[in-house]
């Protein structure tokens, strides 16, 4: 039986010969979190931005089940997508179960909270500090909206990130829905789960090591972009 030392030369031996099992499940995790990240941000940088600027009856209780969705348990995201997408469910004619796209849905579930709550936060400290000069400049809502937007697009750029990192690490939800099918459905979370059952550790951690790598380039650029949006306020 390999030891564990055996087992990371062989993972790190899979990275660097661009083992194609390895690669094809990065890719397909990375084109899987990227669309979603896309889906969500067409969805929650209006709704968030509409929360921080607008004002209209049940705004605060909106806010509050926007900020409440950001800790949806995943696994009942994927049961829930499930349930639809199953032949008995209500677009169980689409045939979407057990493929990507069904991963892409429950992903932008996931993801669509955390970044209108971000997008919402970010923007309604910025108007705080905005206000009064907008005011007098004679901006009305639509002007302040794209004025808050251009001036928060790090802090945007930011919750973006954010969300594709968790949906990088998303495993509950597109296990449930994707089936984690060899070729088809298998992304970097649920081929590690399923490698480590398997006792199959080289491709399991070189897996983790792509994931880990993944995040840590992620948390950077979220600091870098940080600090450039807090850099001039403390110039």
């Amino acid at each position: 039986m390999p030891t564990f030392l055996d087992s990371i030369r062989t993972a790190l031996a899979l990275i660097a010969s661009g083992d194609p099992d390895l690669v094809e499940i990065v890719l397909l995790s990375l084109r899987v979190s990227l669309t979603a990240v896309v889906a969500a941000a067409a969805i929650g940088v209006p709704l968030g931005a509409a929360l921080a600027v607008f004002r209209f009856p049940g705004r605060g209780a909106l806010v509050v089940l926007v900020n409440a969705l950001m800790g949806l348990p995943p696994v009942v995201v994927g049961l829930v997508v499930y349930l639809s997408l199953s032949a008995s469910g209500p677009l169980g004619v689409l045939g979407l179960l057990y493929t990507p796209a069904a991963m892409i849905i429950a992903q932008t579930i996931l993801v669509a909270p955390i970044i209108a709550a971000l997008t919402r936060a970010a923007l309604a400290e910025m108007l705080t500090e905005y206000d009064e000069t907008l005011r007098a400049l004679g901006a009305n809502r639509i002007d302040t909206l794209g004025t808050l937007l251009w001036d928060a697009r790090f802090a945007l750029v930011t919750a973006l990130l954010a969300g594709l990192g968790r949906a990088l690490a998303e495993v509950g939800a597109v296990m449930l829905v994707g089936g984690n099918i060899d070729h088809v459905t298998r992304v970097m979370t649920t081929a590690i789960a399923l490698e480590t059952s398997r006792g199959a550790l080289p491709l399991a951690l070189g897996l983790g090591f792509v994931l880990l790598m993944l995040t840590l380039v992620l948390n950077a650029a979220v600091l870098g972009l940080r600090a450039r949006l807090e850099g001039p306020a403390h110039a």
